[in-house]
């Protein structure tokens, strides 16, 4: 029989990345919705019941450009072939930065769009 203590104790140190990733799995392995999941869980967490609120997975992230990393010129050109925006504007954006380049996309977008954006030399964080 598992300890179900120290399960509600290694779910309560999971970060929100963390807890999504554990949500996802979960997901794959027992062929149910998060929003089934966070349910089960939360009775499973009794007196966890803030920690459970906390674990559900975000729907829509912002990607935040917080920094060109010195490749500016890179970045303008990433930036516009994300957003479509012109060069002026993308440039303003750039130098704006810490500025958002895309909100209310899905966790799987905002992660790719935030690999090509490092990837070009920025500095980004999803909010």
């Amino acid at each position: 029989m598992a300890d179900l203590a120290k399960i509600v104790e290694d779910l309560s140190a999971l970060t929100v990345l963390e807890a999504a990733e554990l949500s996802k799995l979960l997901e794959e392995k027992w062929g149910v919705s998060a929003a089934a999941a966070v349910a089960v869980a939360a009775p499973a967490a009794g007196g966890a019941a803030g920690g459970a609120a906390a674990a559900e997975e975000k729907t829509e992230f912002d990607v935040i450009l917080t920094g060109d990393g010195g490749k500016k010129i890179n970045v303008i050109k990433e930036v516009r072939a994300i957003t479509g925006l012109g060069l002026t504007e993308a440039k303003t954006l750039v130098e704006s930065a810490p500025k958002a380049v895309k909100e209310g996309v899905s966790k799987d977008e905002a992660e790719k769009l935030k690999k090509q954006l490092e990837e070009a030399g920025a500095t980004v964080e999803l909010k």
